[in-house]
């Protein structure tokens, strides 16, 4: 399932930079567009790890360096029979972490300096197993490459947008058949595009990786504690993300608190995760 989700995502980044071409280049622009397509595919599938990584300046850890960590991935993949994946700490005291990486053979887990100085053992060992759950689903692909391709959306609009300030593509003709106001349309629809491709593999893949974490260490109660403890610290410490890889983490950490945005969240509520684990409500 998450193969033919990987394959959709990346044809409809092909289609939509296509059209796009067409809309602002004709017959050239969809040629030049089906040919940034096919980088821009090729750059997803091998490279949309690295960029996540090096866009919070995640910085490679040794067994030696991470001990706490490592030991606990360590027998985490050998109940799951997961290769080891590289471990990463991200210097932020936000509390939060993610796992990206194309398959479990070249999988990467992050985590915050403010994860490992908030929770307990039992908690991050509660946390990290969720991580390696998306690696065990397989979906980290997917998020990885719907991060990189909600950027990409977002940045043509943009593009859009500025290329009809300047009379668009195609002169005054095109701005006479309303070249302007389609990019403005793009520049308002692209953004709204980019989070419903998020929200379409966000929500139901924490369900999953919490029943999965849950499963490995045979304690929900850590994981859930963990959850409620870096929902109420991330408010506290909110961390400086991307909106494209907001998805990636294990609690957003750009939530808000008007209508629209919990619309467009890319997670479930946390009092619904933790009921999911324990049977019951957070206490509040």
């Amino acid at each position: 399932m998450n193969t033919f989700k990987t394959a959709l995502l990346l044809t409809a980044l092909t289609l939509f930079l296509v059209l796009i071409g067409a809309r602002f280049g004709g017959r050239d622009g969809m040629v030049l567009a089906f040919v940034v397509a096919a980088g821009m595919n090729f750059f997803s599938y091998f490279y949309s790890d690295k960029l996540a990584l090096a866009m919070y300046r995640a910085q490679p850890v040794t067994r030696e360096q991470l001990p706490r960590a490592y030991q606990v991935v360590e027998r985490m993949t050998q109940r799951m029979g997961l290769p080891m994946p590289k471990m990463y700490v991200i210097p932020t005291e936000s509390p939060n972490a993610f796992a990206t990486g194309r398959n479990p053979n070249h999988a990467s887990v992050a985590v915050t300096e403010g994860i490992l100085n908030l929770l307990d053992d039992e908690e991050l060992e509660g946390v990290l197993a969720h991580e390696l759950g998306h690696v065990k689903n397989r979906d980290i692909l997917t998020s990885s490459i719907a991060a990189t391709l909600a950027g990409a959306i977002t940045m043509l609009a943009r593009l859009g947008w500025w290329a009809s300030l300047f009379g668009g593509y195609g002169g005054r003709d095109d701005r006479e058949r309303g070249g302007g106001a389609g990019a403005l349309f793009m520049m308002i629809l692209a953004p709204i595009a980019a989070t419903l491709i998020q929200l379409a593999i966000s929500r139901s893949r924490e369900y999953e990786a919490d029943a999965t974490g849950a499963h490995i260490t045979g304690n929900p109660y850590a994981l859930a504690s963990a959850l409620q403890k870096l929902d109420a610290y991330s408010r506290r410490l909110p961390m400086q993300a991307s909106p494209s890889t907001a998805h990636l983490f294990i609690v957003a950490p750009l939530l808000g608190r008007d209508m629209f945005a919990n619309l467009f969240s890319t997670h479930p509520p946390i009092a619904k995760r933790i009921e999911r684990l324990t049977g019951r409500a957070p206490i509040r």
